[in-house]
């Protein structure tokens, strides 16, 4: 047995987060099933993938994270639910092991240990109301998270090792140059370059890309050649390519960008008739993740939820 795949099979024991390990198998022979199932009345947005082959989703109705093993689908909760807390777009740091969590209209930030889902912390990252704290992408410097009500993103800074600042670490910085600021939803999905230089912003009322410093706020719009992408909620960048699912069209756009970030081009689209409103995507190999939020589906206890495997 290939040792990637021994990692995948055993990741549930050594992580402590799933029910049970999937049934051994050769690599050649595995499966991973295209959609796993999240516990009824979950009410998913975000969506990450850490170590081993594990996979978290946040609920928005509670704060809860569920994980589950990609190769079984099997999975359990880690991080138990909370009266007050929301969990929107999720990020993960391997040098901590920890998961950080955009809290939407909380105004919060929390991080978890992904072993245990011990909190490791609660920030407050504003006070202003309306207030909605979309998504997070951790750098080798900073956590970063979106607000998709004002003008603004917030900077958490972190140590060498990943290690967490005080509370009153926590910069705001206002989003200028070239950025729009309009009344509704603004600012969404979140990503960065891979030395943490640049982060890209995608506006989901405008359909627009920002190239944006992330000590000064100075936002560039992408040149997508006329192309937009509104309803663009959770992005992912790969390489020079950017993944950005537009939610309530069923659909993630992806974008070939040029080097210095500033344009691109819609090369092509993905979907899938197990899309049902995705949010947010992961990666692993050459497999795409979307978590299911439904939007447009009343939410109930019974309705059900799930994160559906794509290939990229």
């Amino acid at each position: 047995m290939k040792r990637w795949m021994w990692r995948l099979l055993t990741s549930a024991m050594l992580l402590g987060v799933v029910i049970a390990a999937a049934p051994a198998r050769t690599a050649a022979h595995a499966v991973f099933p295209e959609v796993i199932d999240l516990p009824a009345g979950w009410l998913p947005e975000g969506v990450v993938i850490g170590p081993g082959g594990v996979i978290y989703s946040g609920s928005r109705a509670n704060g809860a994270i569920y994980a589950a093993d990609l190769v079984s689908g099997r999975g359990s909760i880690l991080v138990p639910g909370r009266a007050g807390r929301i969990a929107v777009g999720l990020s993960f740091d391997r040098r901590s092991n920890a998961i950080f969590v955009a809290g939407g209209a909380t105004g919060h930030a929390y991080v978890y240990d992904a072993a245990t889902g011990a909190e490791l912390a609660d920030y407050t990252l504003t006070t202003v109301t309306p207030a909605f704290i979309n998504d997070v992408i951790v750098t080798r410097d900073a956590a970063y998270f979106t607000n998709s009500n004002r003008a603004e993103f917030y900077r958490l800074p972190l140590g060498p090792a990943g290690e967490l600042p005080a509370a009153a670490a926590v910069q705001a910085i206002p989003l200028g140059g070239e950025y729009q600021h309009v009344s509704g939803f603004n600012t969404n999905g979140i990503e960065a370059t891979p030395n943490g230089d640049w982060l890209i912003l995608v506006h989901s009322s405008l359909g627009a890309l920002y190239r944006v410093d992330p000590l000064t706020g100075v936002a560039g719009a992408v040149n997508l050649g006329g192309a937009a992408v509104t309803n663009g909620d959770g992005i992912l960048l790969h390489g020079s390519t950017l993944y950005v699912v537009r939610n309530r069209l069923n659909e993630i756009a992806v974008v070939e960008l040029a080097d210095n970030l500033l344009s691109g081009t819609v090369t092509r689209t993905i979907t899938s008739p197990n899309f049902d409103v995705p949010t947010t995507i992961a990666r692993l190999g050459d497999a795409l993740y979307a978590v299911n939020a439904r939007f447009t589906t009343p939410p109930t206890p019974e309705t059900t939820y799930t994160i559906v495997r794509v290939r990229r």
